[in-house]
């Protein structure tokens, strides 16, 4: 079995050999072949730039997303945190606020006057 290279150069010395064929028509076609091999190939290329562009804004993407879901995580935590120090403020305020009713003498003591 014959590779495709080894086929295409048989044919193209084919029709090389018939006289009825002008160079010049050879030439052209050979031309175009070489063109649209080119213009494949540019295709190729700017679709792995396109696709590595992507790729990068993905990359973007899915930082920014996470870098969000951490900033709420941490609100959560702050939120929580905010919550135990105020709770515990309260109650030491409280403390003191209870304290500081109760008067400094022992009932039934008197004045050292």
């Amino acid at each position: 079995m014959r590779t495709v290279l080894e086929q295409s150069k048989s044919f193209v010395l084919a029709i090389v050999e018939k006289a009825k064929v002008r160079k010049g028509l050879l030439l052209g076609i050979a031309v175009l072949f070489v063109f649209q091999l080119y213009f494949v190939r540019e295709l190729l290329a700017a679709e792995l730039l396109f696709g590595l562009g992507f790729a990068v804004l993905l990359v973007l993407g899915c930082l920014a997303y996470f870098l969000g879901s951490l900033g709420e995580r941490g609100l959560d935590y702050a939120e929580a945190g905010v919550r135990v120090i105020g709770d515990s403020a309260r109650r030491g305020f409280n403390a003191i606020e209870e304290i500081s009713r109760k008067s400094f003498r022992h009932p039934g003591s008197e004045s050292a006057q």
